[in-house]
């Protein structure tokens, strides 16, 4: 049976770059080393490294200033580099999920944090709109794509102190204006490669910023001296990385994967608004992520949740129950995820409904 997989990371990935990774690991491009116990120093792995930041570089049009990292510790271990490095006086912070609290929660323990906005009493049903960004703080924090609520913020903003922003879960799903960005980062789990690795934009300038003393494995500037490897890096993760990037190349880039990805979030929802089961907990229809599909039965039919479930796995559909603090179903429908996975989603629920 043909499974899809719908978790919200680790995610599905490229078919392509699980066979390469695989072959890799047994034998790196004929050099009789596998990719595990290839040295990170040597010219196998150094041409790796240079060919996934040229390439991340040219899908996302990255203008010069801007340096790319491949780090450790996910977008969490960076929820705390993040005011090490860059906040002095006041930072602002958009309160919009789990991860979003989560960054504030760890800038908190460096300095000042002002939350300028917060969909947090209305269940993070919405992104946050109307709001200041005082003129005085050293950043303004937002979470582009949020993975428990499924909401996202679909344009980039422009903003009257450097941006940073936490795009794991959405980054390279659609064209972006990096030149708005100062900082632009997450782990690699959803759209980009394997659990292990997470990614960085950096602008040059914001390096000038880090003034106060730092840890060194916290500290943005060490890293951009030593080219993502001062300490040895996850080089099976980054070598996925490489081969996800092929990937998208091949499909034309970012305009043509955006289109299938509205395609894909599309469908869902209108499957989602038209049966008699389902509803979308998002208010605001604009607001509603097309990576992280949230759903939920209608108070009516909510004793039905765990057949459908069964339904859902016995069908080969992985991973769609909803988080926790949510409940109700979660359909990760990331880069990877094939418009066959999301059809045979939508059938499933045309059937189960026939049923009621």
């Amino acid at each position: 049976m043909k499974k899809y997989n719908f978790n919200p990371g680790p995610s599905v990935l490229p078919e392509i770059t699980l066979k390469k990774t695989a072959e890799a690991i047994l034998d790196l491009n004929g050099s009789g080393l596998s990719i595990l116990e290839i040295s990170h120093r040597s010219k196998d792995f150094e041409a790796i490294l240079k060919e996934s930041k040229d390439l991340l570089r040219e899908l996302l049009d990255i203008p010069s200033g801007y340096s790319i990292l491949f780090l450790q510790g996910g977008a969490s271990l960076q929820f705390a580099m993040i005011p090490y490095c860059f906040l002095n006086k006041k930072a602002a912070y958009l309160d919009s999920g789990s991860w979003a609290s989560k960054a504030i929660k760890e800038a908190k323990m460096v300095g000042d944090v002002q939350v300028v906005g917060s969909s947090k009493e209305q269940n993070y049903t919405f992104i946050p709109k109307n709001y200041t960004i005082p003129a005085d703080a050293d950043y303004f924090h937002i979470t582009t794509n949020n993975t428990i609520y499924g909401t996202e913020l679909k344009t980039d903003l422009s903003s009257p102190v450097p941006l940073l922003a936490d795009a794991s879960s959405d980054i390279l799903s659609r064209p972006m204006d990096v030149s708005k960005y100062a900082l632009i980062y997450g782990g690699a789990q959803k759209n980009l490669g394997p659990a292990g690795v997470a990614f960085a934009i950096v602008k040059d300038s914001m390096l000038e910023k880090i003034v106060k003393p730092v840890p060194t494995m916290l500290n943005y500037k060490i890293h951009v001296e030593n080219d993502s490897l001062y300490n040895t890096p996850p080089c099976v993760a980054i070598y996925s990385c490489l081969q996800t990037l092929k990937w998208l190349k091949d499909l034309g880039g970012l305009k043509a994967i955006h289109k299938i990805n509205l395609e894909k979030a599309g469908l869902l929802y209108s499957e989602i608004e038209r049966n008699k089961l389902f509803m979308s907990p998002i208010t605001v229809a604009e607001d509603r992520s097309i990576m992280n599909v949230v759903f939920v039965f209608k108070p009516e039919y909510k004793e039905l949740e765990e057949k459908f479930l069964e339904v859902a796995k016995a069908k080969g559909l992985v991973g769609i129950k909803g988080h926790r603090s949510v409940g109700g179903f979660r359909a990760s429908i990331y880069n990877a995820m094939p418009l066959d996975g999301v059809k045979a989603l939508v059938q499933a629920m045309k059937e189960f409904e026939s049923q009621v």
